[in-house]
């Protein structure tokens, strides 16, 4: 990973933090992941593949009092995640597919997870390694889904955003305890195919799956001027740093 670094607003400001000029930066997906989560004060939140600590640290501004803890493969991302985290987000390097000893016997109130998108077999990688890392699918996505459940305290959430065509990977892997299954689809502009989605699955939940209707991220049929065109609800929850509701 470069040395060269940016400091990068998030949440209308509530949030900067340092990524790399050149590999893997956190765009909005991190973002409207935090958003999902029904987090309290005083809660646990683990995040799996925690990268810079995009995803844990905007949850944690718009709820203080998080015990924030996260996981990253790449020892200069999470050295990144440890200072844009401070005291306040526990970091520790180790693979997602065998936990560091610090973290294997804990259970938390929230898990969540933005893992690879992408199978690097159907992909020619690119130049950056840390960037390829961090989109490439190493670890299965069905073991991403069975570390967060088992890491999960009796009723709590696990949330994942992922690409819409991986759902039936991330249900096919939720253990039997995981119930009160929730998909919040998301899609650039109406009328379009949802390319991404958020699930959230409870453990020891009881209640019906739920499919909710699509998220639409941007007002208009297509982009025709050089400014963000978000609706109103996605723009509160990445300018103001809102809670994004199922």
């Amino acid at each position: 990973m470069t040395e060269e670094l940016t400091r990068d607003a998030f949440l209308g400001g509530k949030l900067h933090l340092l990524q790399p000029v050149s590999g893997y930066r956190a765009g909005v997906d991190p973002v409207l992941l935090a958003a999902s989560v029904k987090a309290v004060a005083g809660q646990s939140v683990l995040d799996l593949g925690c990268g810079t600590g995009a995803a844990a640290l905007c949850l944690g501004a718009r709820v203080p009092g998080l015990k924030l803890a996260g996981v990253e493969l790449q020892p200069g991302y999470a050295a990144l995640a440890r200072r844009n985290g401070g005291e306040t987000f526990e970091v520790f390097t180790g693979d997602v597919a065998d936990l560091p000893a610090g973290l294997r016997q804990r259970q938390f109130d929230h898990v969540i997870a933005n893992p690879p998108y992408f199978d690097p077999r159907r992909r020619r990688a690119g130049r950056d390694e840390g960037r390829e890392t961090a989109l490439g699918e190493s670890v299965p996505l069905e073991k991403w889904v069975r570390v967060a459940g088992r890491r999960l305290a009796p009723k709590g959430y696990a949330h994942f955003i992922h690409r819409i065509e991986r759902l039936p990977d991330i249900l096919g892997a939720l253990d039997h305890d995981m119930g009160s299954v929730e998909v919040l689809p998301l899609t650039a502009r109406e009328g379009r195919r949802p390319e991404l989605a958020i699930l959230r699955a409870r453990k020891s939940g009881r209640g019906a799956f739920v499919l909710h209707a699509p998220l639409v991220l941007h007002e208009g049929a297509r982009h025709t001027k050089d400014a963000d065109s978000y609706v109103p609800a996605v723009r509160a929850v990445l300018r103001d740093g809102a809670a994004l509701t199922f």
